[in-house]
């Protein structure tokens, strides 16, 4: 107890000589605190490891799928007269050109103006449309029959046909007229206005001017060809072309070819998860200064067998030839996908894009093979798997390994604390005991020493 302040307590030992008894006798669980922390922080680790490798399969999924070597695009030398949507899977590269001669266009008609849209009275009858579905009626009833309650009527009639009110400023005392349309263009939609029916109305309603159905018009390679609609599936293959408006005389090139920019995208996205499990095996390996200017450190996993198991393993992947693919291109170096000093991979996205113009179809069996057993990608994946399987994989294992001695630690530590808390208790009871002891015999040394006085 040297060095220990002696106080006023009847045995003469500090007050808090308990607390200064179960520090030393705690020793034992700061050191099983510490060891825990080292597991759990290895733990976090080998987790986030996990993770780093199972996003490299996942974004293998932008390559193994049907589109993952079939990303094209259209491109047309004027898209505000004609434009396209590709589907990359079927798209055919190539050149094409087109004149739009002619736009498709809707049958319909106008009326003659009125000078407002929902006063004036246009009377009680019906109005006759003959359609390809045969002749269609519409009743007009006295309740609504304003232009605004003509035009309502015809659309809630459900007959093929859509009317609206348009203000027309040429004719200023007159400027409201009801436009009645069909649903589709082309000659095969024809629809006919004969005559308009009303009785009884404060001023007569029929159709100014009508206008019929027409195809579309375009030359293809020079070859004049009529199309029921503005779109087009079948022009250019896999591009629904849209027409936007007519240009007669003026060639519209168009051209669908490989969208290296997408396909050279989704290899990076590859490469930069690979480089990322990589880069956190390599920052394990590396020294770092030591804590209070002590030696240096690995990393928490450094010199570990599981990450050399998964750096030798995510290594052999990229460097070993890739057999049972239909394509002279064997290995990942030969698409510009090759390791560099620091040990992690490089991707010469000129080189892939050359050798993918060169022979799209031979880097997409490269990557897919037969899309199950043969291929880089199942081979990544397989690598994968065999590593991060829940039951077998080495990561697995290794996480049920720390989890399992966490739980260990976990249990000696409760076991050690009851222990401590029961011999704590015990201290405090004997120390309890020996302060009333001492207090009594210094209570009876002092009466002897009163009368030992009085006798004097």
């Amino acid at each position: 107890m040297a060095g220990i302040r002696i106080t006023g307590m009847a045995s003469g030992l500090p007050p808090n000589i308990v607390e200064q008894l179960m520090d030393a006798e705690r020793i034992p669980v700061k050191q099983m605190e510490t060891k825990k922390t080292e597991k759990d922080d290895k733990l976090k680790l080998v987790s986030e490891l996990e993770s780093k490798v199972n996003d490299i399969t996942k974004n293998l999924g932008e390559l193994t799928n049907t589109r993952g070597f079939a990303d094209k695009k259209f491109t047309s030398s004027d898209t505000s007269i004609v434009d396209g949507a590709i589907d990359p899977a079927v798209a055919v590269p190539g050149n094409y050109s087109l004149e739009v001669v002619q736009l498709a266009e809707k049958p319909s008609a106008i009326s003659n103006g009125f000078p407002d849209k929902n006063e004036t009275q246009l009377g009680v009858g019906y109005i006759k449309f003959d359609t390809p579905e045969g002749t269609k009626e519409v009743y007009i009833n006295g309740k609504n029959n304003t232009l605004d309650g003509v035009a309502n009527q015809i659309n809630a009639a459900n007959v093929g046909l859509k009317a609206q009110v348009l203000e027309d400023r040429k004719d200023k005392e007159n400027p409201f007229k009801l436009l009645v349309s069909g649903m589709a263009t082309g000659d095969d939609n024809q629809i006919t206005f004969p005559k308009i029916y009303m009785l009884d109305g404060d001023q007569d309603l029929y159709f100014d001017q009508s206008r019929p159905s027409k195809n579309a018009i375009v030359k293809v390679d020079g070859f004049e060809v009529e199309l029921p609609e503005n779109k087009s599936t079948t022009l250019v293959p896999g591009v629904t072309l849209d027409l936007k408006s007519a240009a007669p005389g003026k060639t519209i090139n168009m051209t669908v070819k490989e969208n290296l920019e997408v396909i050279s995208g989704k290899i990076k996205t590859f490469v930069d998860s690979y480089n990322a499990a990589l880069g956190f095996i390599q920052k394990q390996h590396q020294l770092t200064p030591g804590a209070k200017g002590g030696n240096p450190q690995l990393g928490p996993l450094g010199g570990d067998g599981l990450l050399r198991t998964i750096e030798s393993s995510l290594r052999s992947t990229i460097l070993n030839p890739v057999g049972g693919v239909e394509t002279p291109i064997t290995r990942v170096n030969e698409l510009g996908i090759t390791f560099n000093r620091s040990g992690t991979l490089e991707f010469n996205q000129d080189k892939f894009n050359k050798v993918l113009n060169a022979n799209p179809a031979g880097v997409a069996a490269f990557f897919r093979g037969d899309g199950f057993a043969t291929g880089f990608v199942a081979t990544v994946k397989r690598t994968i798997t065999n590593l991060t399987n829940g039951q077998f994989g080495g990561i697995a294992n290794r996480k049920r390994g720390l989890e399992s001695q966490i739980k260990q630690i976990n249990q000696r530590i409760d076991t050690k604390e009851r222990q401590l808390e029961r011999k704590e208790d015990s201290l405090r009871t004997k120390f309890a005991n020996l302060e009333q002891k001492m207090s009594e015999m210094q209570a009876q040394q002092a009466k002897f020493a009163a009368m030992a006085h009085q006798g004097g």
